[in-house]
């Protein structure tokens, strides 16, 4: 093996151990919950927490397997341009249970790594949506991770809308370990910063 190709495995295998902590902390948001409450909207445009599941099952499924010439059985679609519903793999329908989304997308982990391990870097793949057409492995492999990341830090979001519920992975939460009494004077510090702000540059705040 040469120096580049050393170079290049090490590339691969950092990637893939970060887009396999995003899909990690993904699925462990949704531990303890509720079928309510792994699947209801808690924003105004209707993420929810098993919608991404399923959007990023279909993300991988495309990249990796349609891209490649190596299609994922049994994949959910992805949403492009011009199909009838919009955001169709941002929500669970209520006879898609949580099992086998959550199975699905474990699944797609599974044969998208297969594709990495197969291809070089260089290989080119094509995807079926503009603005790109045909992309290396290594490009797509790079946005996968950042867009799983993205979407995970919405998990993160939702999940303590939820219940309260924060931090990256199970014993490990990256918060100060404080009690509910110390959260919630600091939210009102944060708070109070931010109406001292909004009041030195004459904004006008909303009643509360």
């Amino acid at each position: 093996m040469t120096d580049t190709d050393g170079r290049l495995a090490a590339t691969k295998r950092d990637l893939k151990l970060y887009l396999q902590d995003a899909r990690d902390a993904l699925v462990w948001k949704l531990d303890g919950l509720s079928e309510y409450d792994a699947r209801r909207p808690l924003t105004r445009s209707g993420t929810n927490l098993l919608g991404l599941v399923k959007h990023l099952t279909g993300a991988e499924a495309a990249y990796f397997g349609t891209a490649f010439g190596r299609p994922f059985a049994d994949g959910p679609g992805l949403w492009v341009a011009g199909d009838a519903e919009p955001n169709a793999d941002l929500w669970a329908r209520p006879e898609e249970s949580r099992e086998s989304l959550l199975d699905g997308y474990r699944r797609v982990w599974a044969h998208a790594d297969a594709t990495v391990d197969a291809l070089p870097l260089d290989a080119l793949g094509e995807v079926p949506w503009p603005p790109h057409s045909k992309l290396t492995l290594g490009r797509i492999l790079l946005h996968v991770v950042a867009e799983t990341h993205r979407h995970a830090g919405h998990a993160d979001l939702v999940r303590e809308l939820v219940d309260g519920a924060a931090g990256l992975r199970p014993g490990g939460p990256v918060l100060p370990e404080r009690d509910a009494a110390w959260w919630s004077a600091h939210r009102g510090q944060v708070e109070r910063a931010a109406r001292e702000a909004a009041a030195a540059a004459g904004e006008r705040l909303p009643e509360d």
